[in-house]
Formats: C-alpha cells, sequence, structure tokens
C-alpha cells in the first residue's frame, strides 16, 4: 500500500504566526497579514479557518491573503484544531464552533483589528463559516461560504416519512482517512474491487500505524456527534451571507438545502445572497473549458484569470459589510451563469427567477431503452400504453463513475456516450431541439421503483446529447429507496439549474442503480456497505406510462433571440474538440 504524507508547507515570509490558546487551552496556528500601508491601524479582518494547510500549495492562501490586503482588509489564515501546526486532536467538525467563536474574540483584542470581522472560504473552511455563526459572536459581521453546506461530508441518512436514504459518497468515510486521519493529509488509493472495504482501511491503519478517531466514530454503527453543539446556525442572530453555488459543484445539495432552510426563516431570508456560477467544487469554469488543456498545462491566474474571479465577489461583499461602503440595496440578491450561454452574471431578486415555467417530460419505450442499443424515448406526452422496464443490478460490476475525481468534474468533462450501451442503464432521449432552450430552476423525476433487494438505489442523470453523438452531464441526482417505499412514488431531486441546450441538441435522461466508486454499491443486504463481504444481483423494474409511470420535471427560461450564442461549449463543434 503506498501513502504519501503531505506535511506543512513553508510558512510565507509575508505573515506572522501566532499560536492562539483556546478555551481549553490547546492552541491554534495563526498567521495573519497586514496591509503594507498602514501598517498596525485597526481596520477589518477576513478570517479562514482551514484544515488543509495554511501555508501549503493546494489553497494558496498567502495569494489570497495577498488579494484581501492589497484591498485594505487585515487577513487571519488558521490551521483547525489537529491538522499541520495547530494542536488538539483531529476530528471532523465538531470543534469547530468553539474555536471560531475563541479566534474572532482573539482577533478583536489585536492592536491592527477595528472589531469587525467576516470570513471566506471553500467546502471545509466554509463550513467553519456557519461553526462560528452557530456561536454567535457579535464582531462577526458577514461570511462568504463557497461550495459547502452546514451538512457536509455527514453521512447517509433516511429522509423522514419517505422509505428512502441518502445515497452514501465514497469520499465521506475515506475522507477522514485521508484529509482527517491526523495532522498530516496522506494520500492513498482505496481498493474499490475488494470486499469488505472495512478490511482495506484495516491494512491502511497497519500500515500508517495509527487509527482515525472520526472513522472509528463512523464504523460500524455511526456515532453522530452533534458540529453545532450549541444550536443550529440558522437559529442564530443572522448576518450577511453571499452563497456561491457551483451548477457541476458534487457539495452542492448541502448548499441548496441551506438556501431552502434560509427562504424558511424571515430574518435569514433578508440577509441572503446568491452567486451561481458554472464552476465544480475546485472552482474550474465551464466558460473556461479546462477540459480542454493539454495534459499537466496549470491553471494560472494569468491563463484563466482565476483570482479575479475568485476573490472579486467576496471583496465586493466585504466592502459593503464590513467597511460600509456602498449601499446594500446596489447588491443584486441573486446573480447567476447560464452555462452554455455567455459568462456575463444575471441577476434576479428570487432564484428560481419569476419567468420561468414547469416541462414534464415522459420517458417511454421501454424495451428500447435496456436494450444498450438504441435508446428509449423522451417525450412531452404520457405513453399511451404502460409497460415495465426490468434491469439487473449486480454490484461486482457497477457501473462506473466516469471521471477519476468527482470534485473536480471540470477538469475532465467526461463524454458519456459509452454508459448507454450497459443493459444496466436505461437511457430516454428526446426529440433534438430546433431551437436552444434554456434550463433554469428546479428539475426532478417521479419514479415508483420495484426490486427483490432490501434496497434499490436510483441513480438519474439529465444529459445533453450533441449532433455528433457526444453526451455531457446537465444535473444529476440518486436516492436509496427502502423495501417499504416500493410501488409508492419518489421524488428524485436533480437539483436546481441554468444551463442553454443548443439548438440541434438533445435532453437525455439516464437511469441506473450504481455510480461507482463515487457513490457506494448496494451489495444486496441493506446495512453498512463498508461491511458486506459478497454481492447479490438484484431484479429493478421501473413502469412507464399511466398513472404510475416516471416523469422528469424541469424548468424553463425561454432564451432572447439576442442572447443565443451559437459558438458555446458543449456545441459538436466544442465536443468534436474534446
Amino acid at each position: 500500500m503506498q501513502i504519501q504524507r503531505i506535511g506543512p508547507g513553508e510558512r510565507s515570509e509575508r505573515c506572522r504566526e501566532f499560536m492562539i490558546p483556546m478555551r481549553d487551552g490547546v492552541r491554534l496556528a495563526t498567521d495573519v497579514y497586514l496591509p503594507d500601508d498602514d501598517g498596525t491601524a485597526p481596520g477589518p479582518t477576513v478570517l479562514t479557518r482551514l484544515p488543509y494547510d495554511k501555508s501549503g500549495d493546494y489553497t494558496f492562501m498567502a495569494d489570497v491573503a495577498a488579494y484581501f490586503t492589497a484591498r485594505g482588509y487585515r487577513v487571519v489564515v488558521q490551521d483547525v484544531r489537529g491538522k499541520f501546526r495547530s494542536e488538539g486532536e483531529t476530528l471532523l467538525f465538531v470543534n469547530e464552533a468553539e474555536d471560531g467563536y475563541d479566534t474572532i474574540d482573539w482577533i478583536t483584542k489585536q492592536a491592527w483589528s477595528d472589531g469587525v470581522v467576516g470570513m471566506w472560504g471553500d467546502s471545509y473552511y466554509g463550513f467553519t463559516q456557519w461553526a462560528a455563526v452557530s456561536m454567535a459572536h457579535p464582531a462577526l459581521r458577514a461570511i462568504v461560504p463557497r461550495v459547502t453546506g452546514t451538512r457536509l461530508g455527514e453521512l447517509a441518512e433516511e429522509i423522514p416519512g419517505t422509505h428512502t436514504r441518502e445515497v452514501e459518497m465514497g469520499v465521506h468515510r475515506l475522507y477522514a482517512l485521508t484529509m482527517f486521519h491526523d495532522r498530516d493529509i496522506l494520500h492513498w488509493d482505496m481498493d474499490w474491487n475488494t470486499l469488505p472495504y472495512h478490511d482495506t482501511v484495516e491494512k491502511f491503519f497497519a500500515a500508517v500505524g495509527s487509527r482515525s478517531a472520526s472513522y472509528d466514530l463512523w464504523y460500524r454503527n455511526p456515532v453522530r456527534l452533534r458540529r453545532f453543539r450549541h444550536g443550529s446556525p440558522f437559529a442564530a442572530p443572522a448576518v450577511p451571507v453571499l452563497m456561491t453555488i457551483g451548477w457541476w459543484d458534487n457539495c452542492a445539495p448541502w448548499q441548496w438545502q441551506d438556501h431552502a432552510r434560509i427562504q424558511q426563516s424571515p430574518h435569514w431570508s433578508l440577509n441572503e445572497y446568491l452567486l451561481i456560477e458554472a464552476i465544480d467544487h475546485e472552482n474550474n469554469s465551464h466558460f473556461e473549458r479546462p477540459w480542454l488543456r493539454a495534459a499537466g498545462e496549470p491553471a494560472t491566474d494569468e491563463h484563466l484569470g482565476m483570482m479575479a474571479r475568485y476573490l472579486d465577489p467576496a471583496v465586493e461583499f466585504f466592502d459593503i459589510f464590513l467597511r460600509g461602503l456602498g449601499s446594500p440595496h446596489d447588491l443584486p440578491r441573486v446573480r447567476w451563469q447560464l452555462a452554455n450561454a455567455d459568462p456575463a452574471l444575471r441577476s434576479a431578486d428570487t432564484w428560481p427567477p419569476p419567468e420561468v415555467t414547469a416541462v414534464t417530460f415522459y420517458p417511454a419505450n421501454a424495451a428500447a431503452a435496456v436494450s444498450g442499443t438504441r435508446s428509449g424515448d423522451l417525450a412531452d406526452s404520457p405513453p399511451a400504453r404502460s409497460e415495465i422496464a426490468t434491469w439487473k443490478h449486480d454490484p461486482s460490476d457497477p457501473v462506473v463513475s466516469p471521471m477519476p475525481d468527482a470534485f473536480a468534474f471540470l477538469a475532465y468533462y467526461p463524454d458519456e456516450r459509452s454508459s448507454a450501451a450497459r443493459p444496466d442503464v436505461l437511457t430516454f432521449t428526446a426529440t433534438a431541439r430546433t431551437e436552444a432552450l434554456d434550463l433554469v430552476g428546479a428539475a426532478s423525476l417521479r419514479v415508483r421503483i420495484e426490486s427483490d433487494g432490501p434496497e434499490a438505489d436510483v441513480f438519474a442523470r439529465l444529459l445533453d446529447v450533441a449532433p455528433d453523438g457526444a453526451v455531457h452531464l446537465i444535473a444529476r441526482g440518486q436516492l436509496t429507496v427502502l423495501a417499504a417505499g416500493y410501488g409508492s412514488d419518489v421524488a428524485i431531486d436533480l437539483g436546481q439549474l441554468g444551463y442553454r441546450l443548443p439548438a440541434g441538441h438533445a435532453l437525455r435522461l439516464a437511469i441506473a442503480s450504481s455510480d461507482a466508486p463515487e457513490f457506494v454499491p448496494a451489495w444486496g443486504f441493506g446495512g453498512n456497505r463498508w461491511a458486506q463481504s459478497t454481492a447479490v444481483v438484484s431484479t429493478q423494474t421501473l413502469p412507464l406510462g399511466g398513472l404510475n409511470g416516471i416523469a422528469l420535471t424541469v424548468h424553463v427560461q425561454l432564451p432572447t433571440p439576442s442572447t443565443v450564442d451559437p459558438g458555446t461549449p458543449g456545441s459538436s463543434a466544442d465536443t468534436e474538440q474534446s
């Protein structure tokens, strides 16, 4: 077993490091960056708390700090408890609320602080912002969480009242074995072909010479420690929040859940601003077409202009809410990109925009859908007759996830046409469009699945089929249906869309029972999937047509002629290049 250990990087000469004591005496390593032109004069501070090494290349925090300090902000960057240069136990999620509060309190006592703090960051360092919010420190005046969520990284849970459960991502437990095993980052290749998965984990523990407290809490029967011990962030006083969500971010469902929670709270909804971009979790942009870069070609700032795209929205937000420069009324509530159109940000007062209309498509022609040689139909009216689509789910031969890194989806942007050839992937394709169609707003799939196993996974992918046959992902959703839910209507959330389907392209719906190793396969027994030692083939059935037939609902916004851009990413010309 090959294990690559990555320790702390070289400290930046631009900052001064402090070991800040928390309430229990544990000290956290913290870098302070000050503007060059005003010495230690007091001013507002941008705080980032992250587990990925404040000095490391991966998060390039010295460059981020330079961007903020050049615009008058003091910047504080901290290794969270138990990571890299910080003391304490390495444990996911549970210490971030108190540690965030204590760090903010320390900042307010420094001569260079004017007592005003904002927080910024992606993924786990977006989560640490919500953790700090839950403690309601009065100095915390604004947050900018990107590609994250308050439920980030939670194990799959049953959805109350539905006889369904979320499908477990492979990264859920693996994250505790790589990023949160100990102080360093440990890169190693999980063996997804040998059962049980837990035995491979035990081999890893033996090889590295230590165990992961976070993993052991989750195996075999998960202990769910409260990550917000002092109450939900949404029960705390609201602060202005700019949420950046990516159309292709694999963590976006958690952020859309936060958005739904916020919309149910009058005081939070008045303080929410959305920035929805055509990006994945690693900030690759669909408009910059990173999948066309030569292998090994770096995504430099000069090449992509990434830093401005990455940080300017936060600077604008902090200027208003930390420094009082400008009015909140000048900032649109919602700004969003329409992928496959142009990169300009559109604006709206709400999401989705009020002018969208629901459109429903109906899968039909089951024999073609499961043939592996042609596609079923995706029609705009229900099929005249009822039929049943049947396929086998063999967890030892799962549908393979189309790219090696789900977090960097747009670095690969895989052509998914080959999956249609599998007999365990149902495909339904609509007639090619004669004019562009803008998919804007929620998408969902209603199904009634049955299986001879104790549970059945349903993976649904909404796809763009180009004239040359190339197939690319627009959106997706997945659920585990428990036996008690067989034969009942189940709604699969495909997320929110902002995508132009060009003229000449067609919509496709693909349905399968696996997507591995991004998601842990259902082995045919139920229970903890990391403990299963054998695989059982199950038979899945879906009714088409009639009252029980499946239905795909999307929302559309008709484009004006002036906004149609025929030379867009995803057109047949671009897919030929890829």
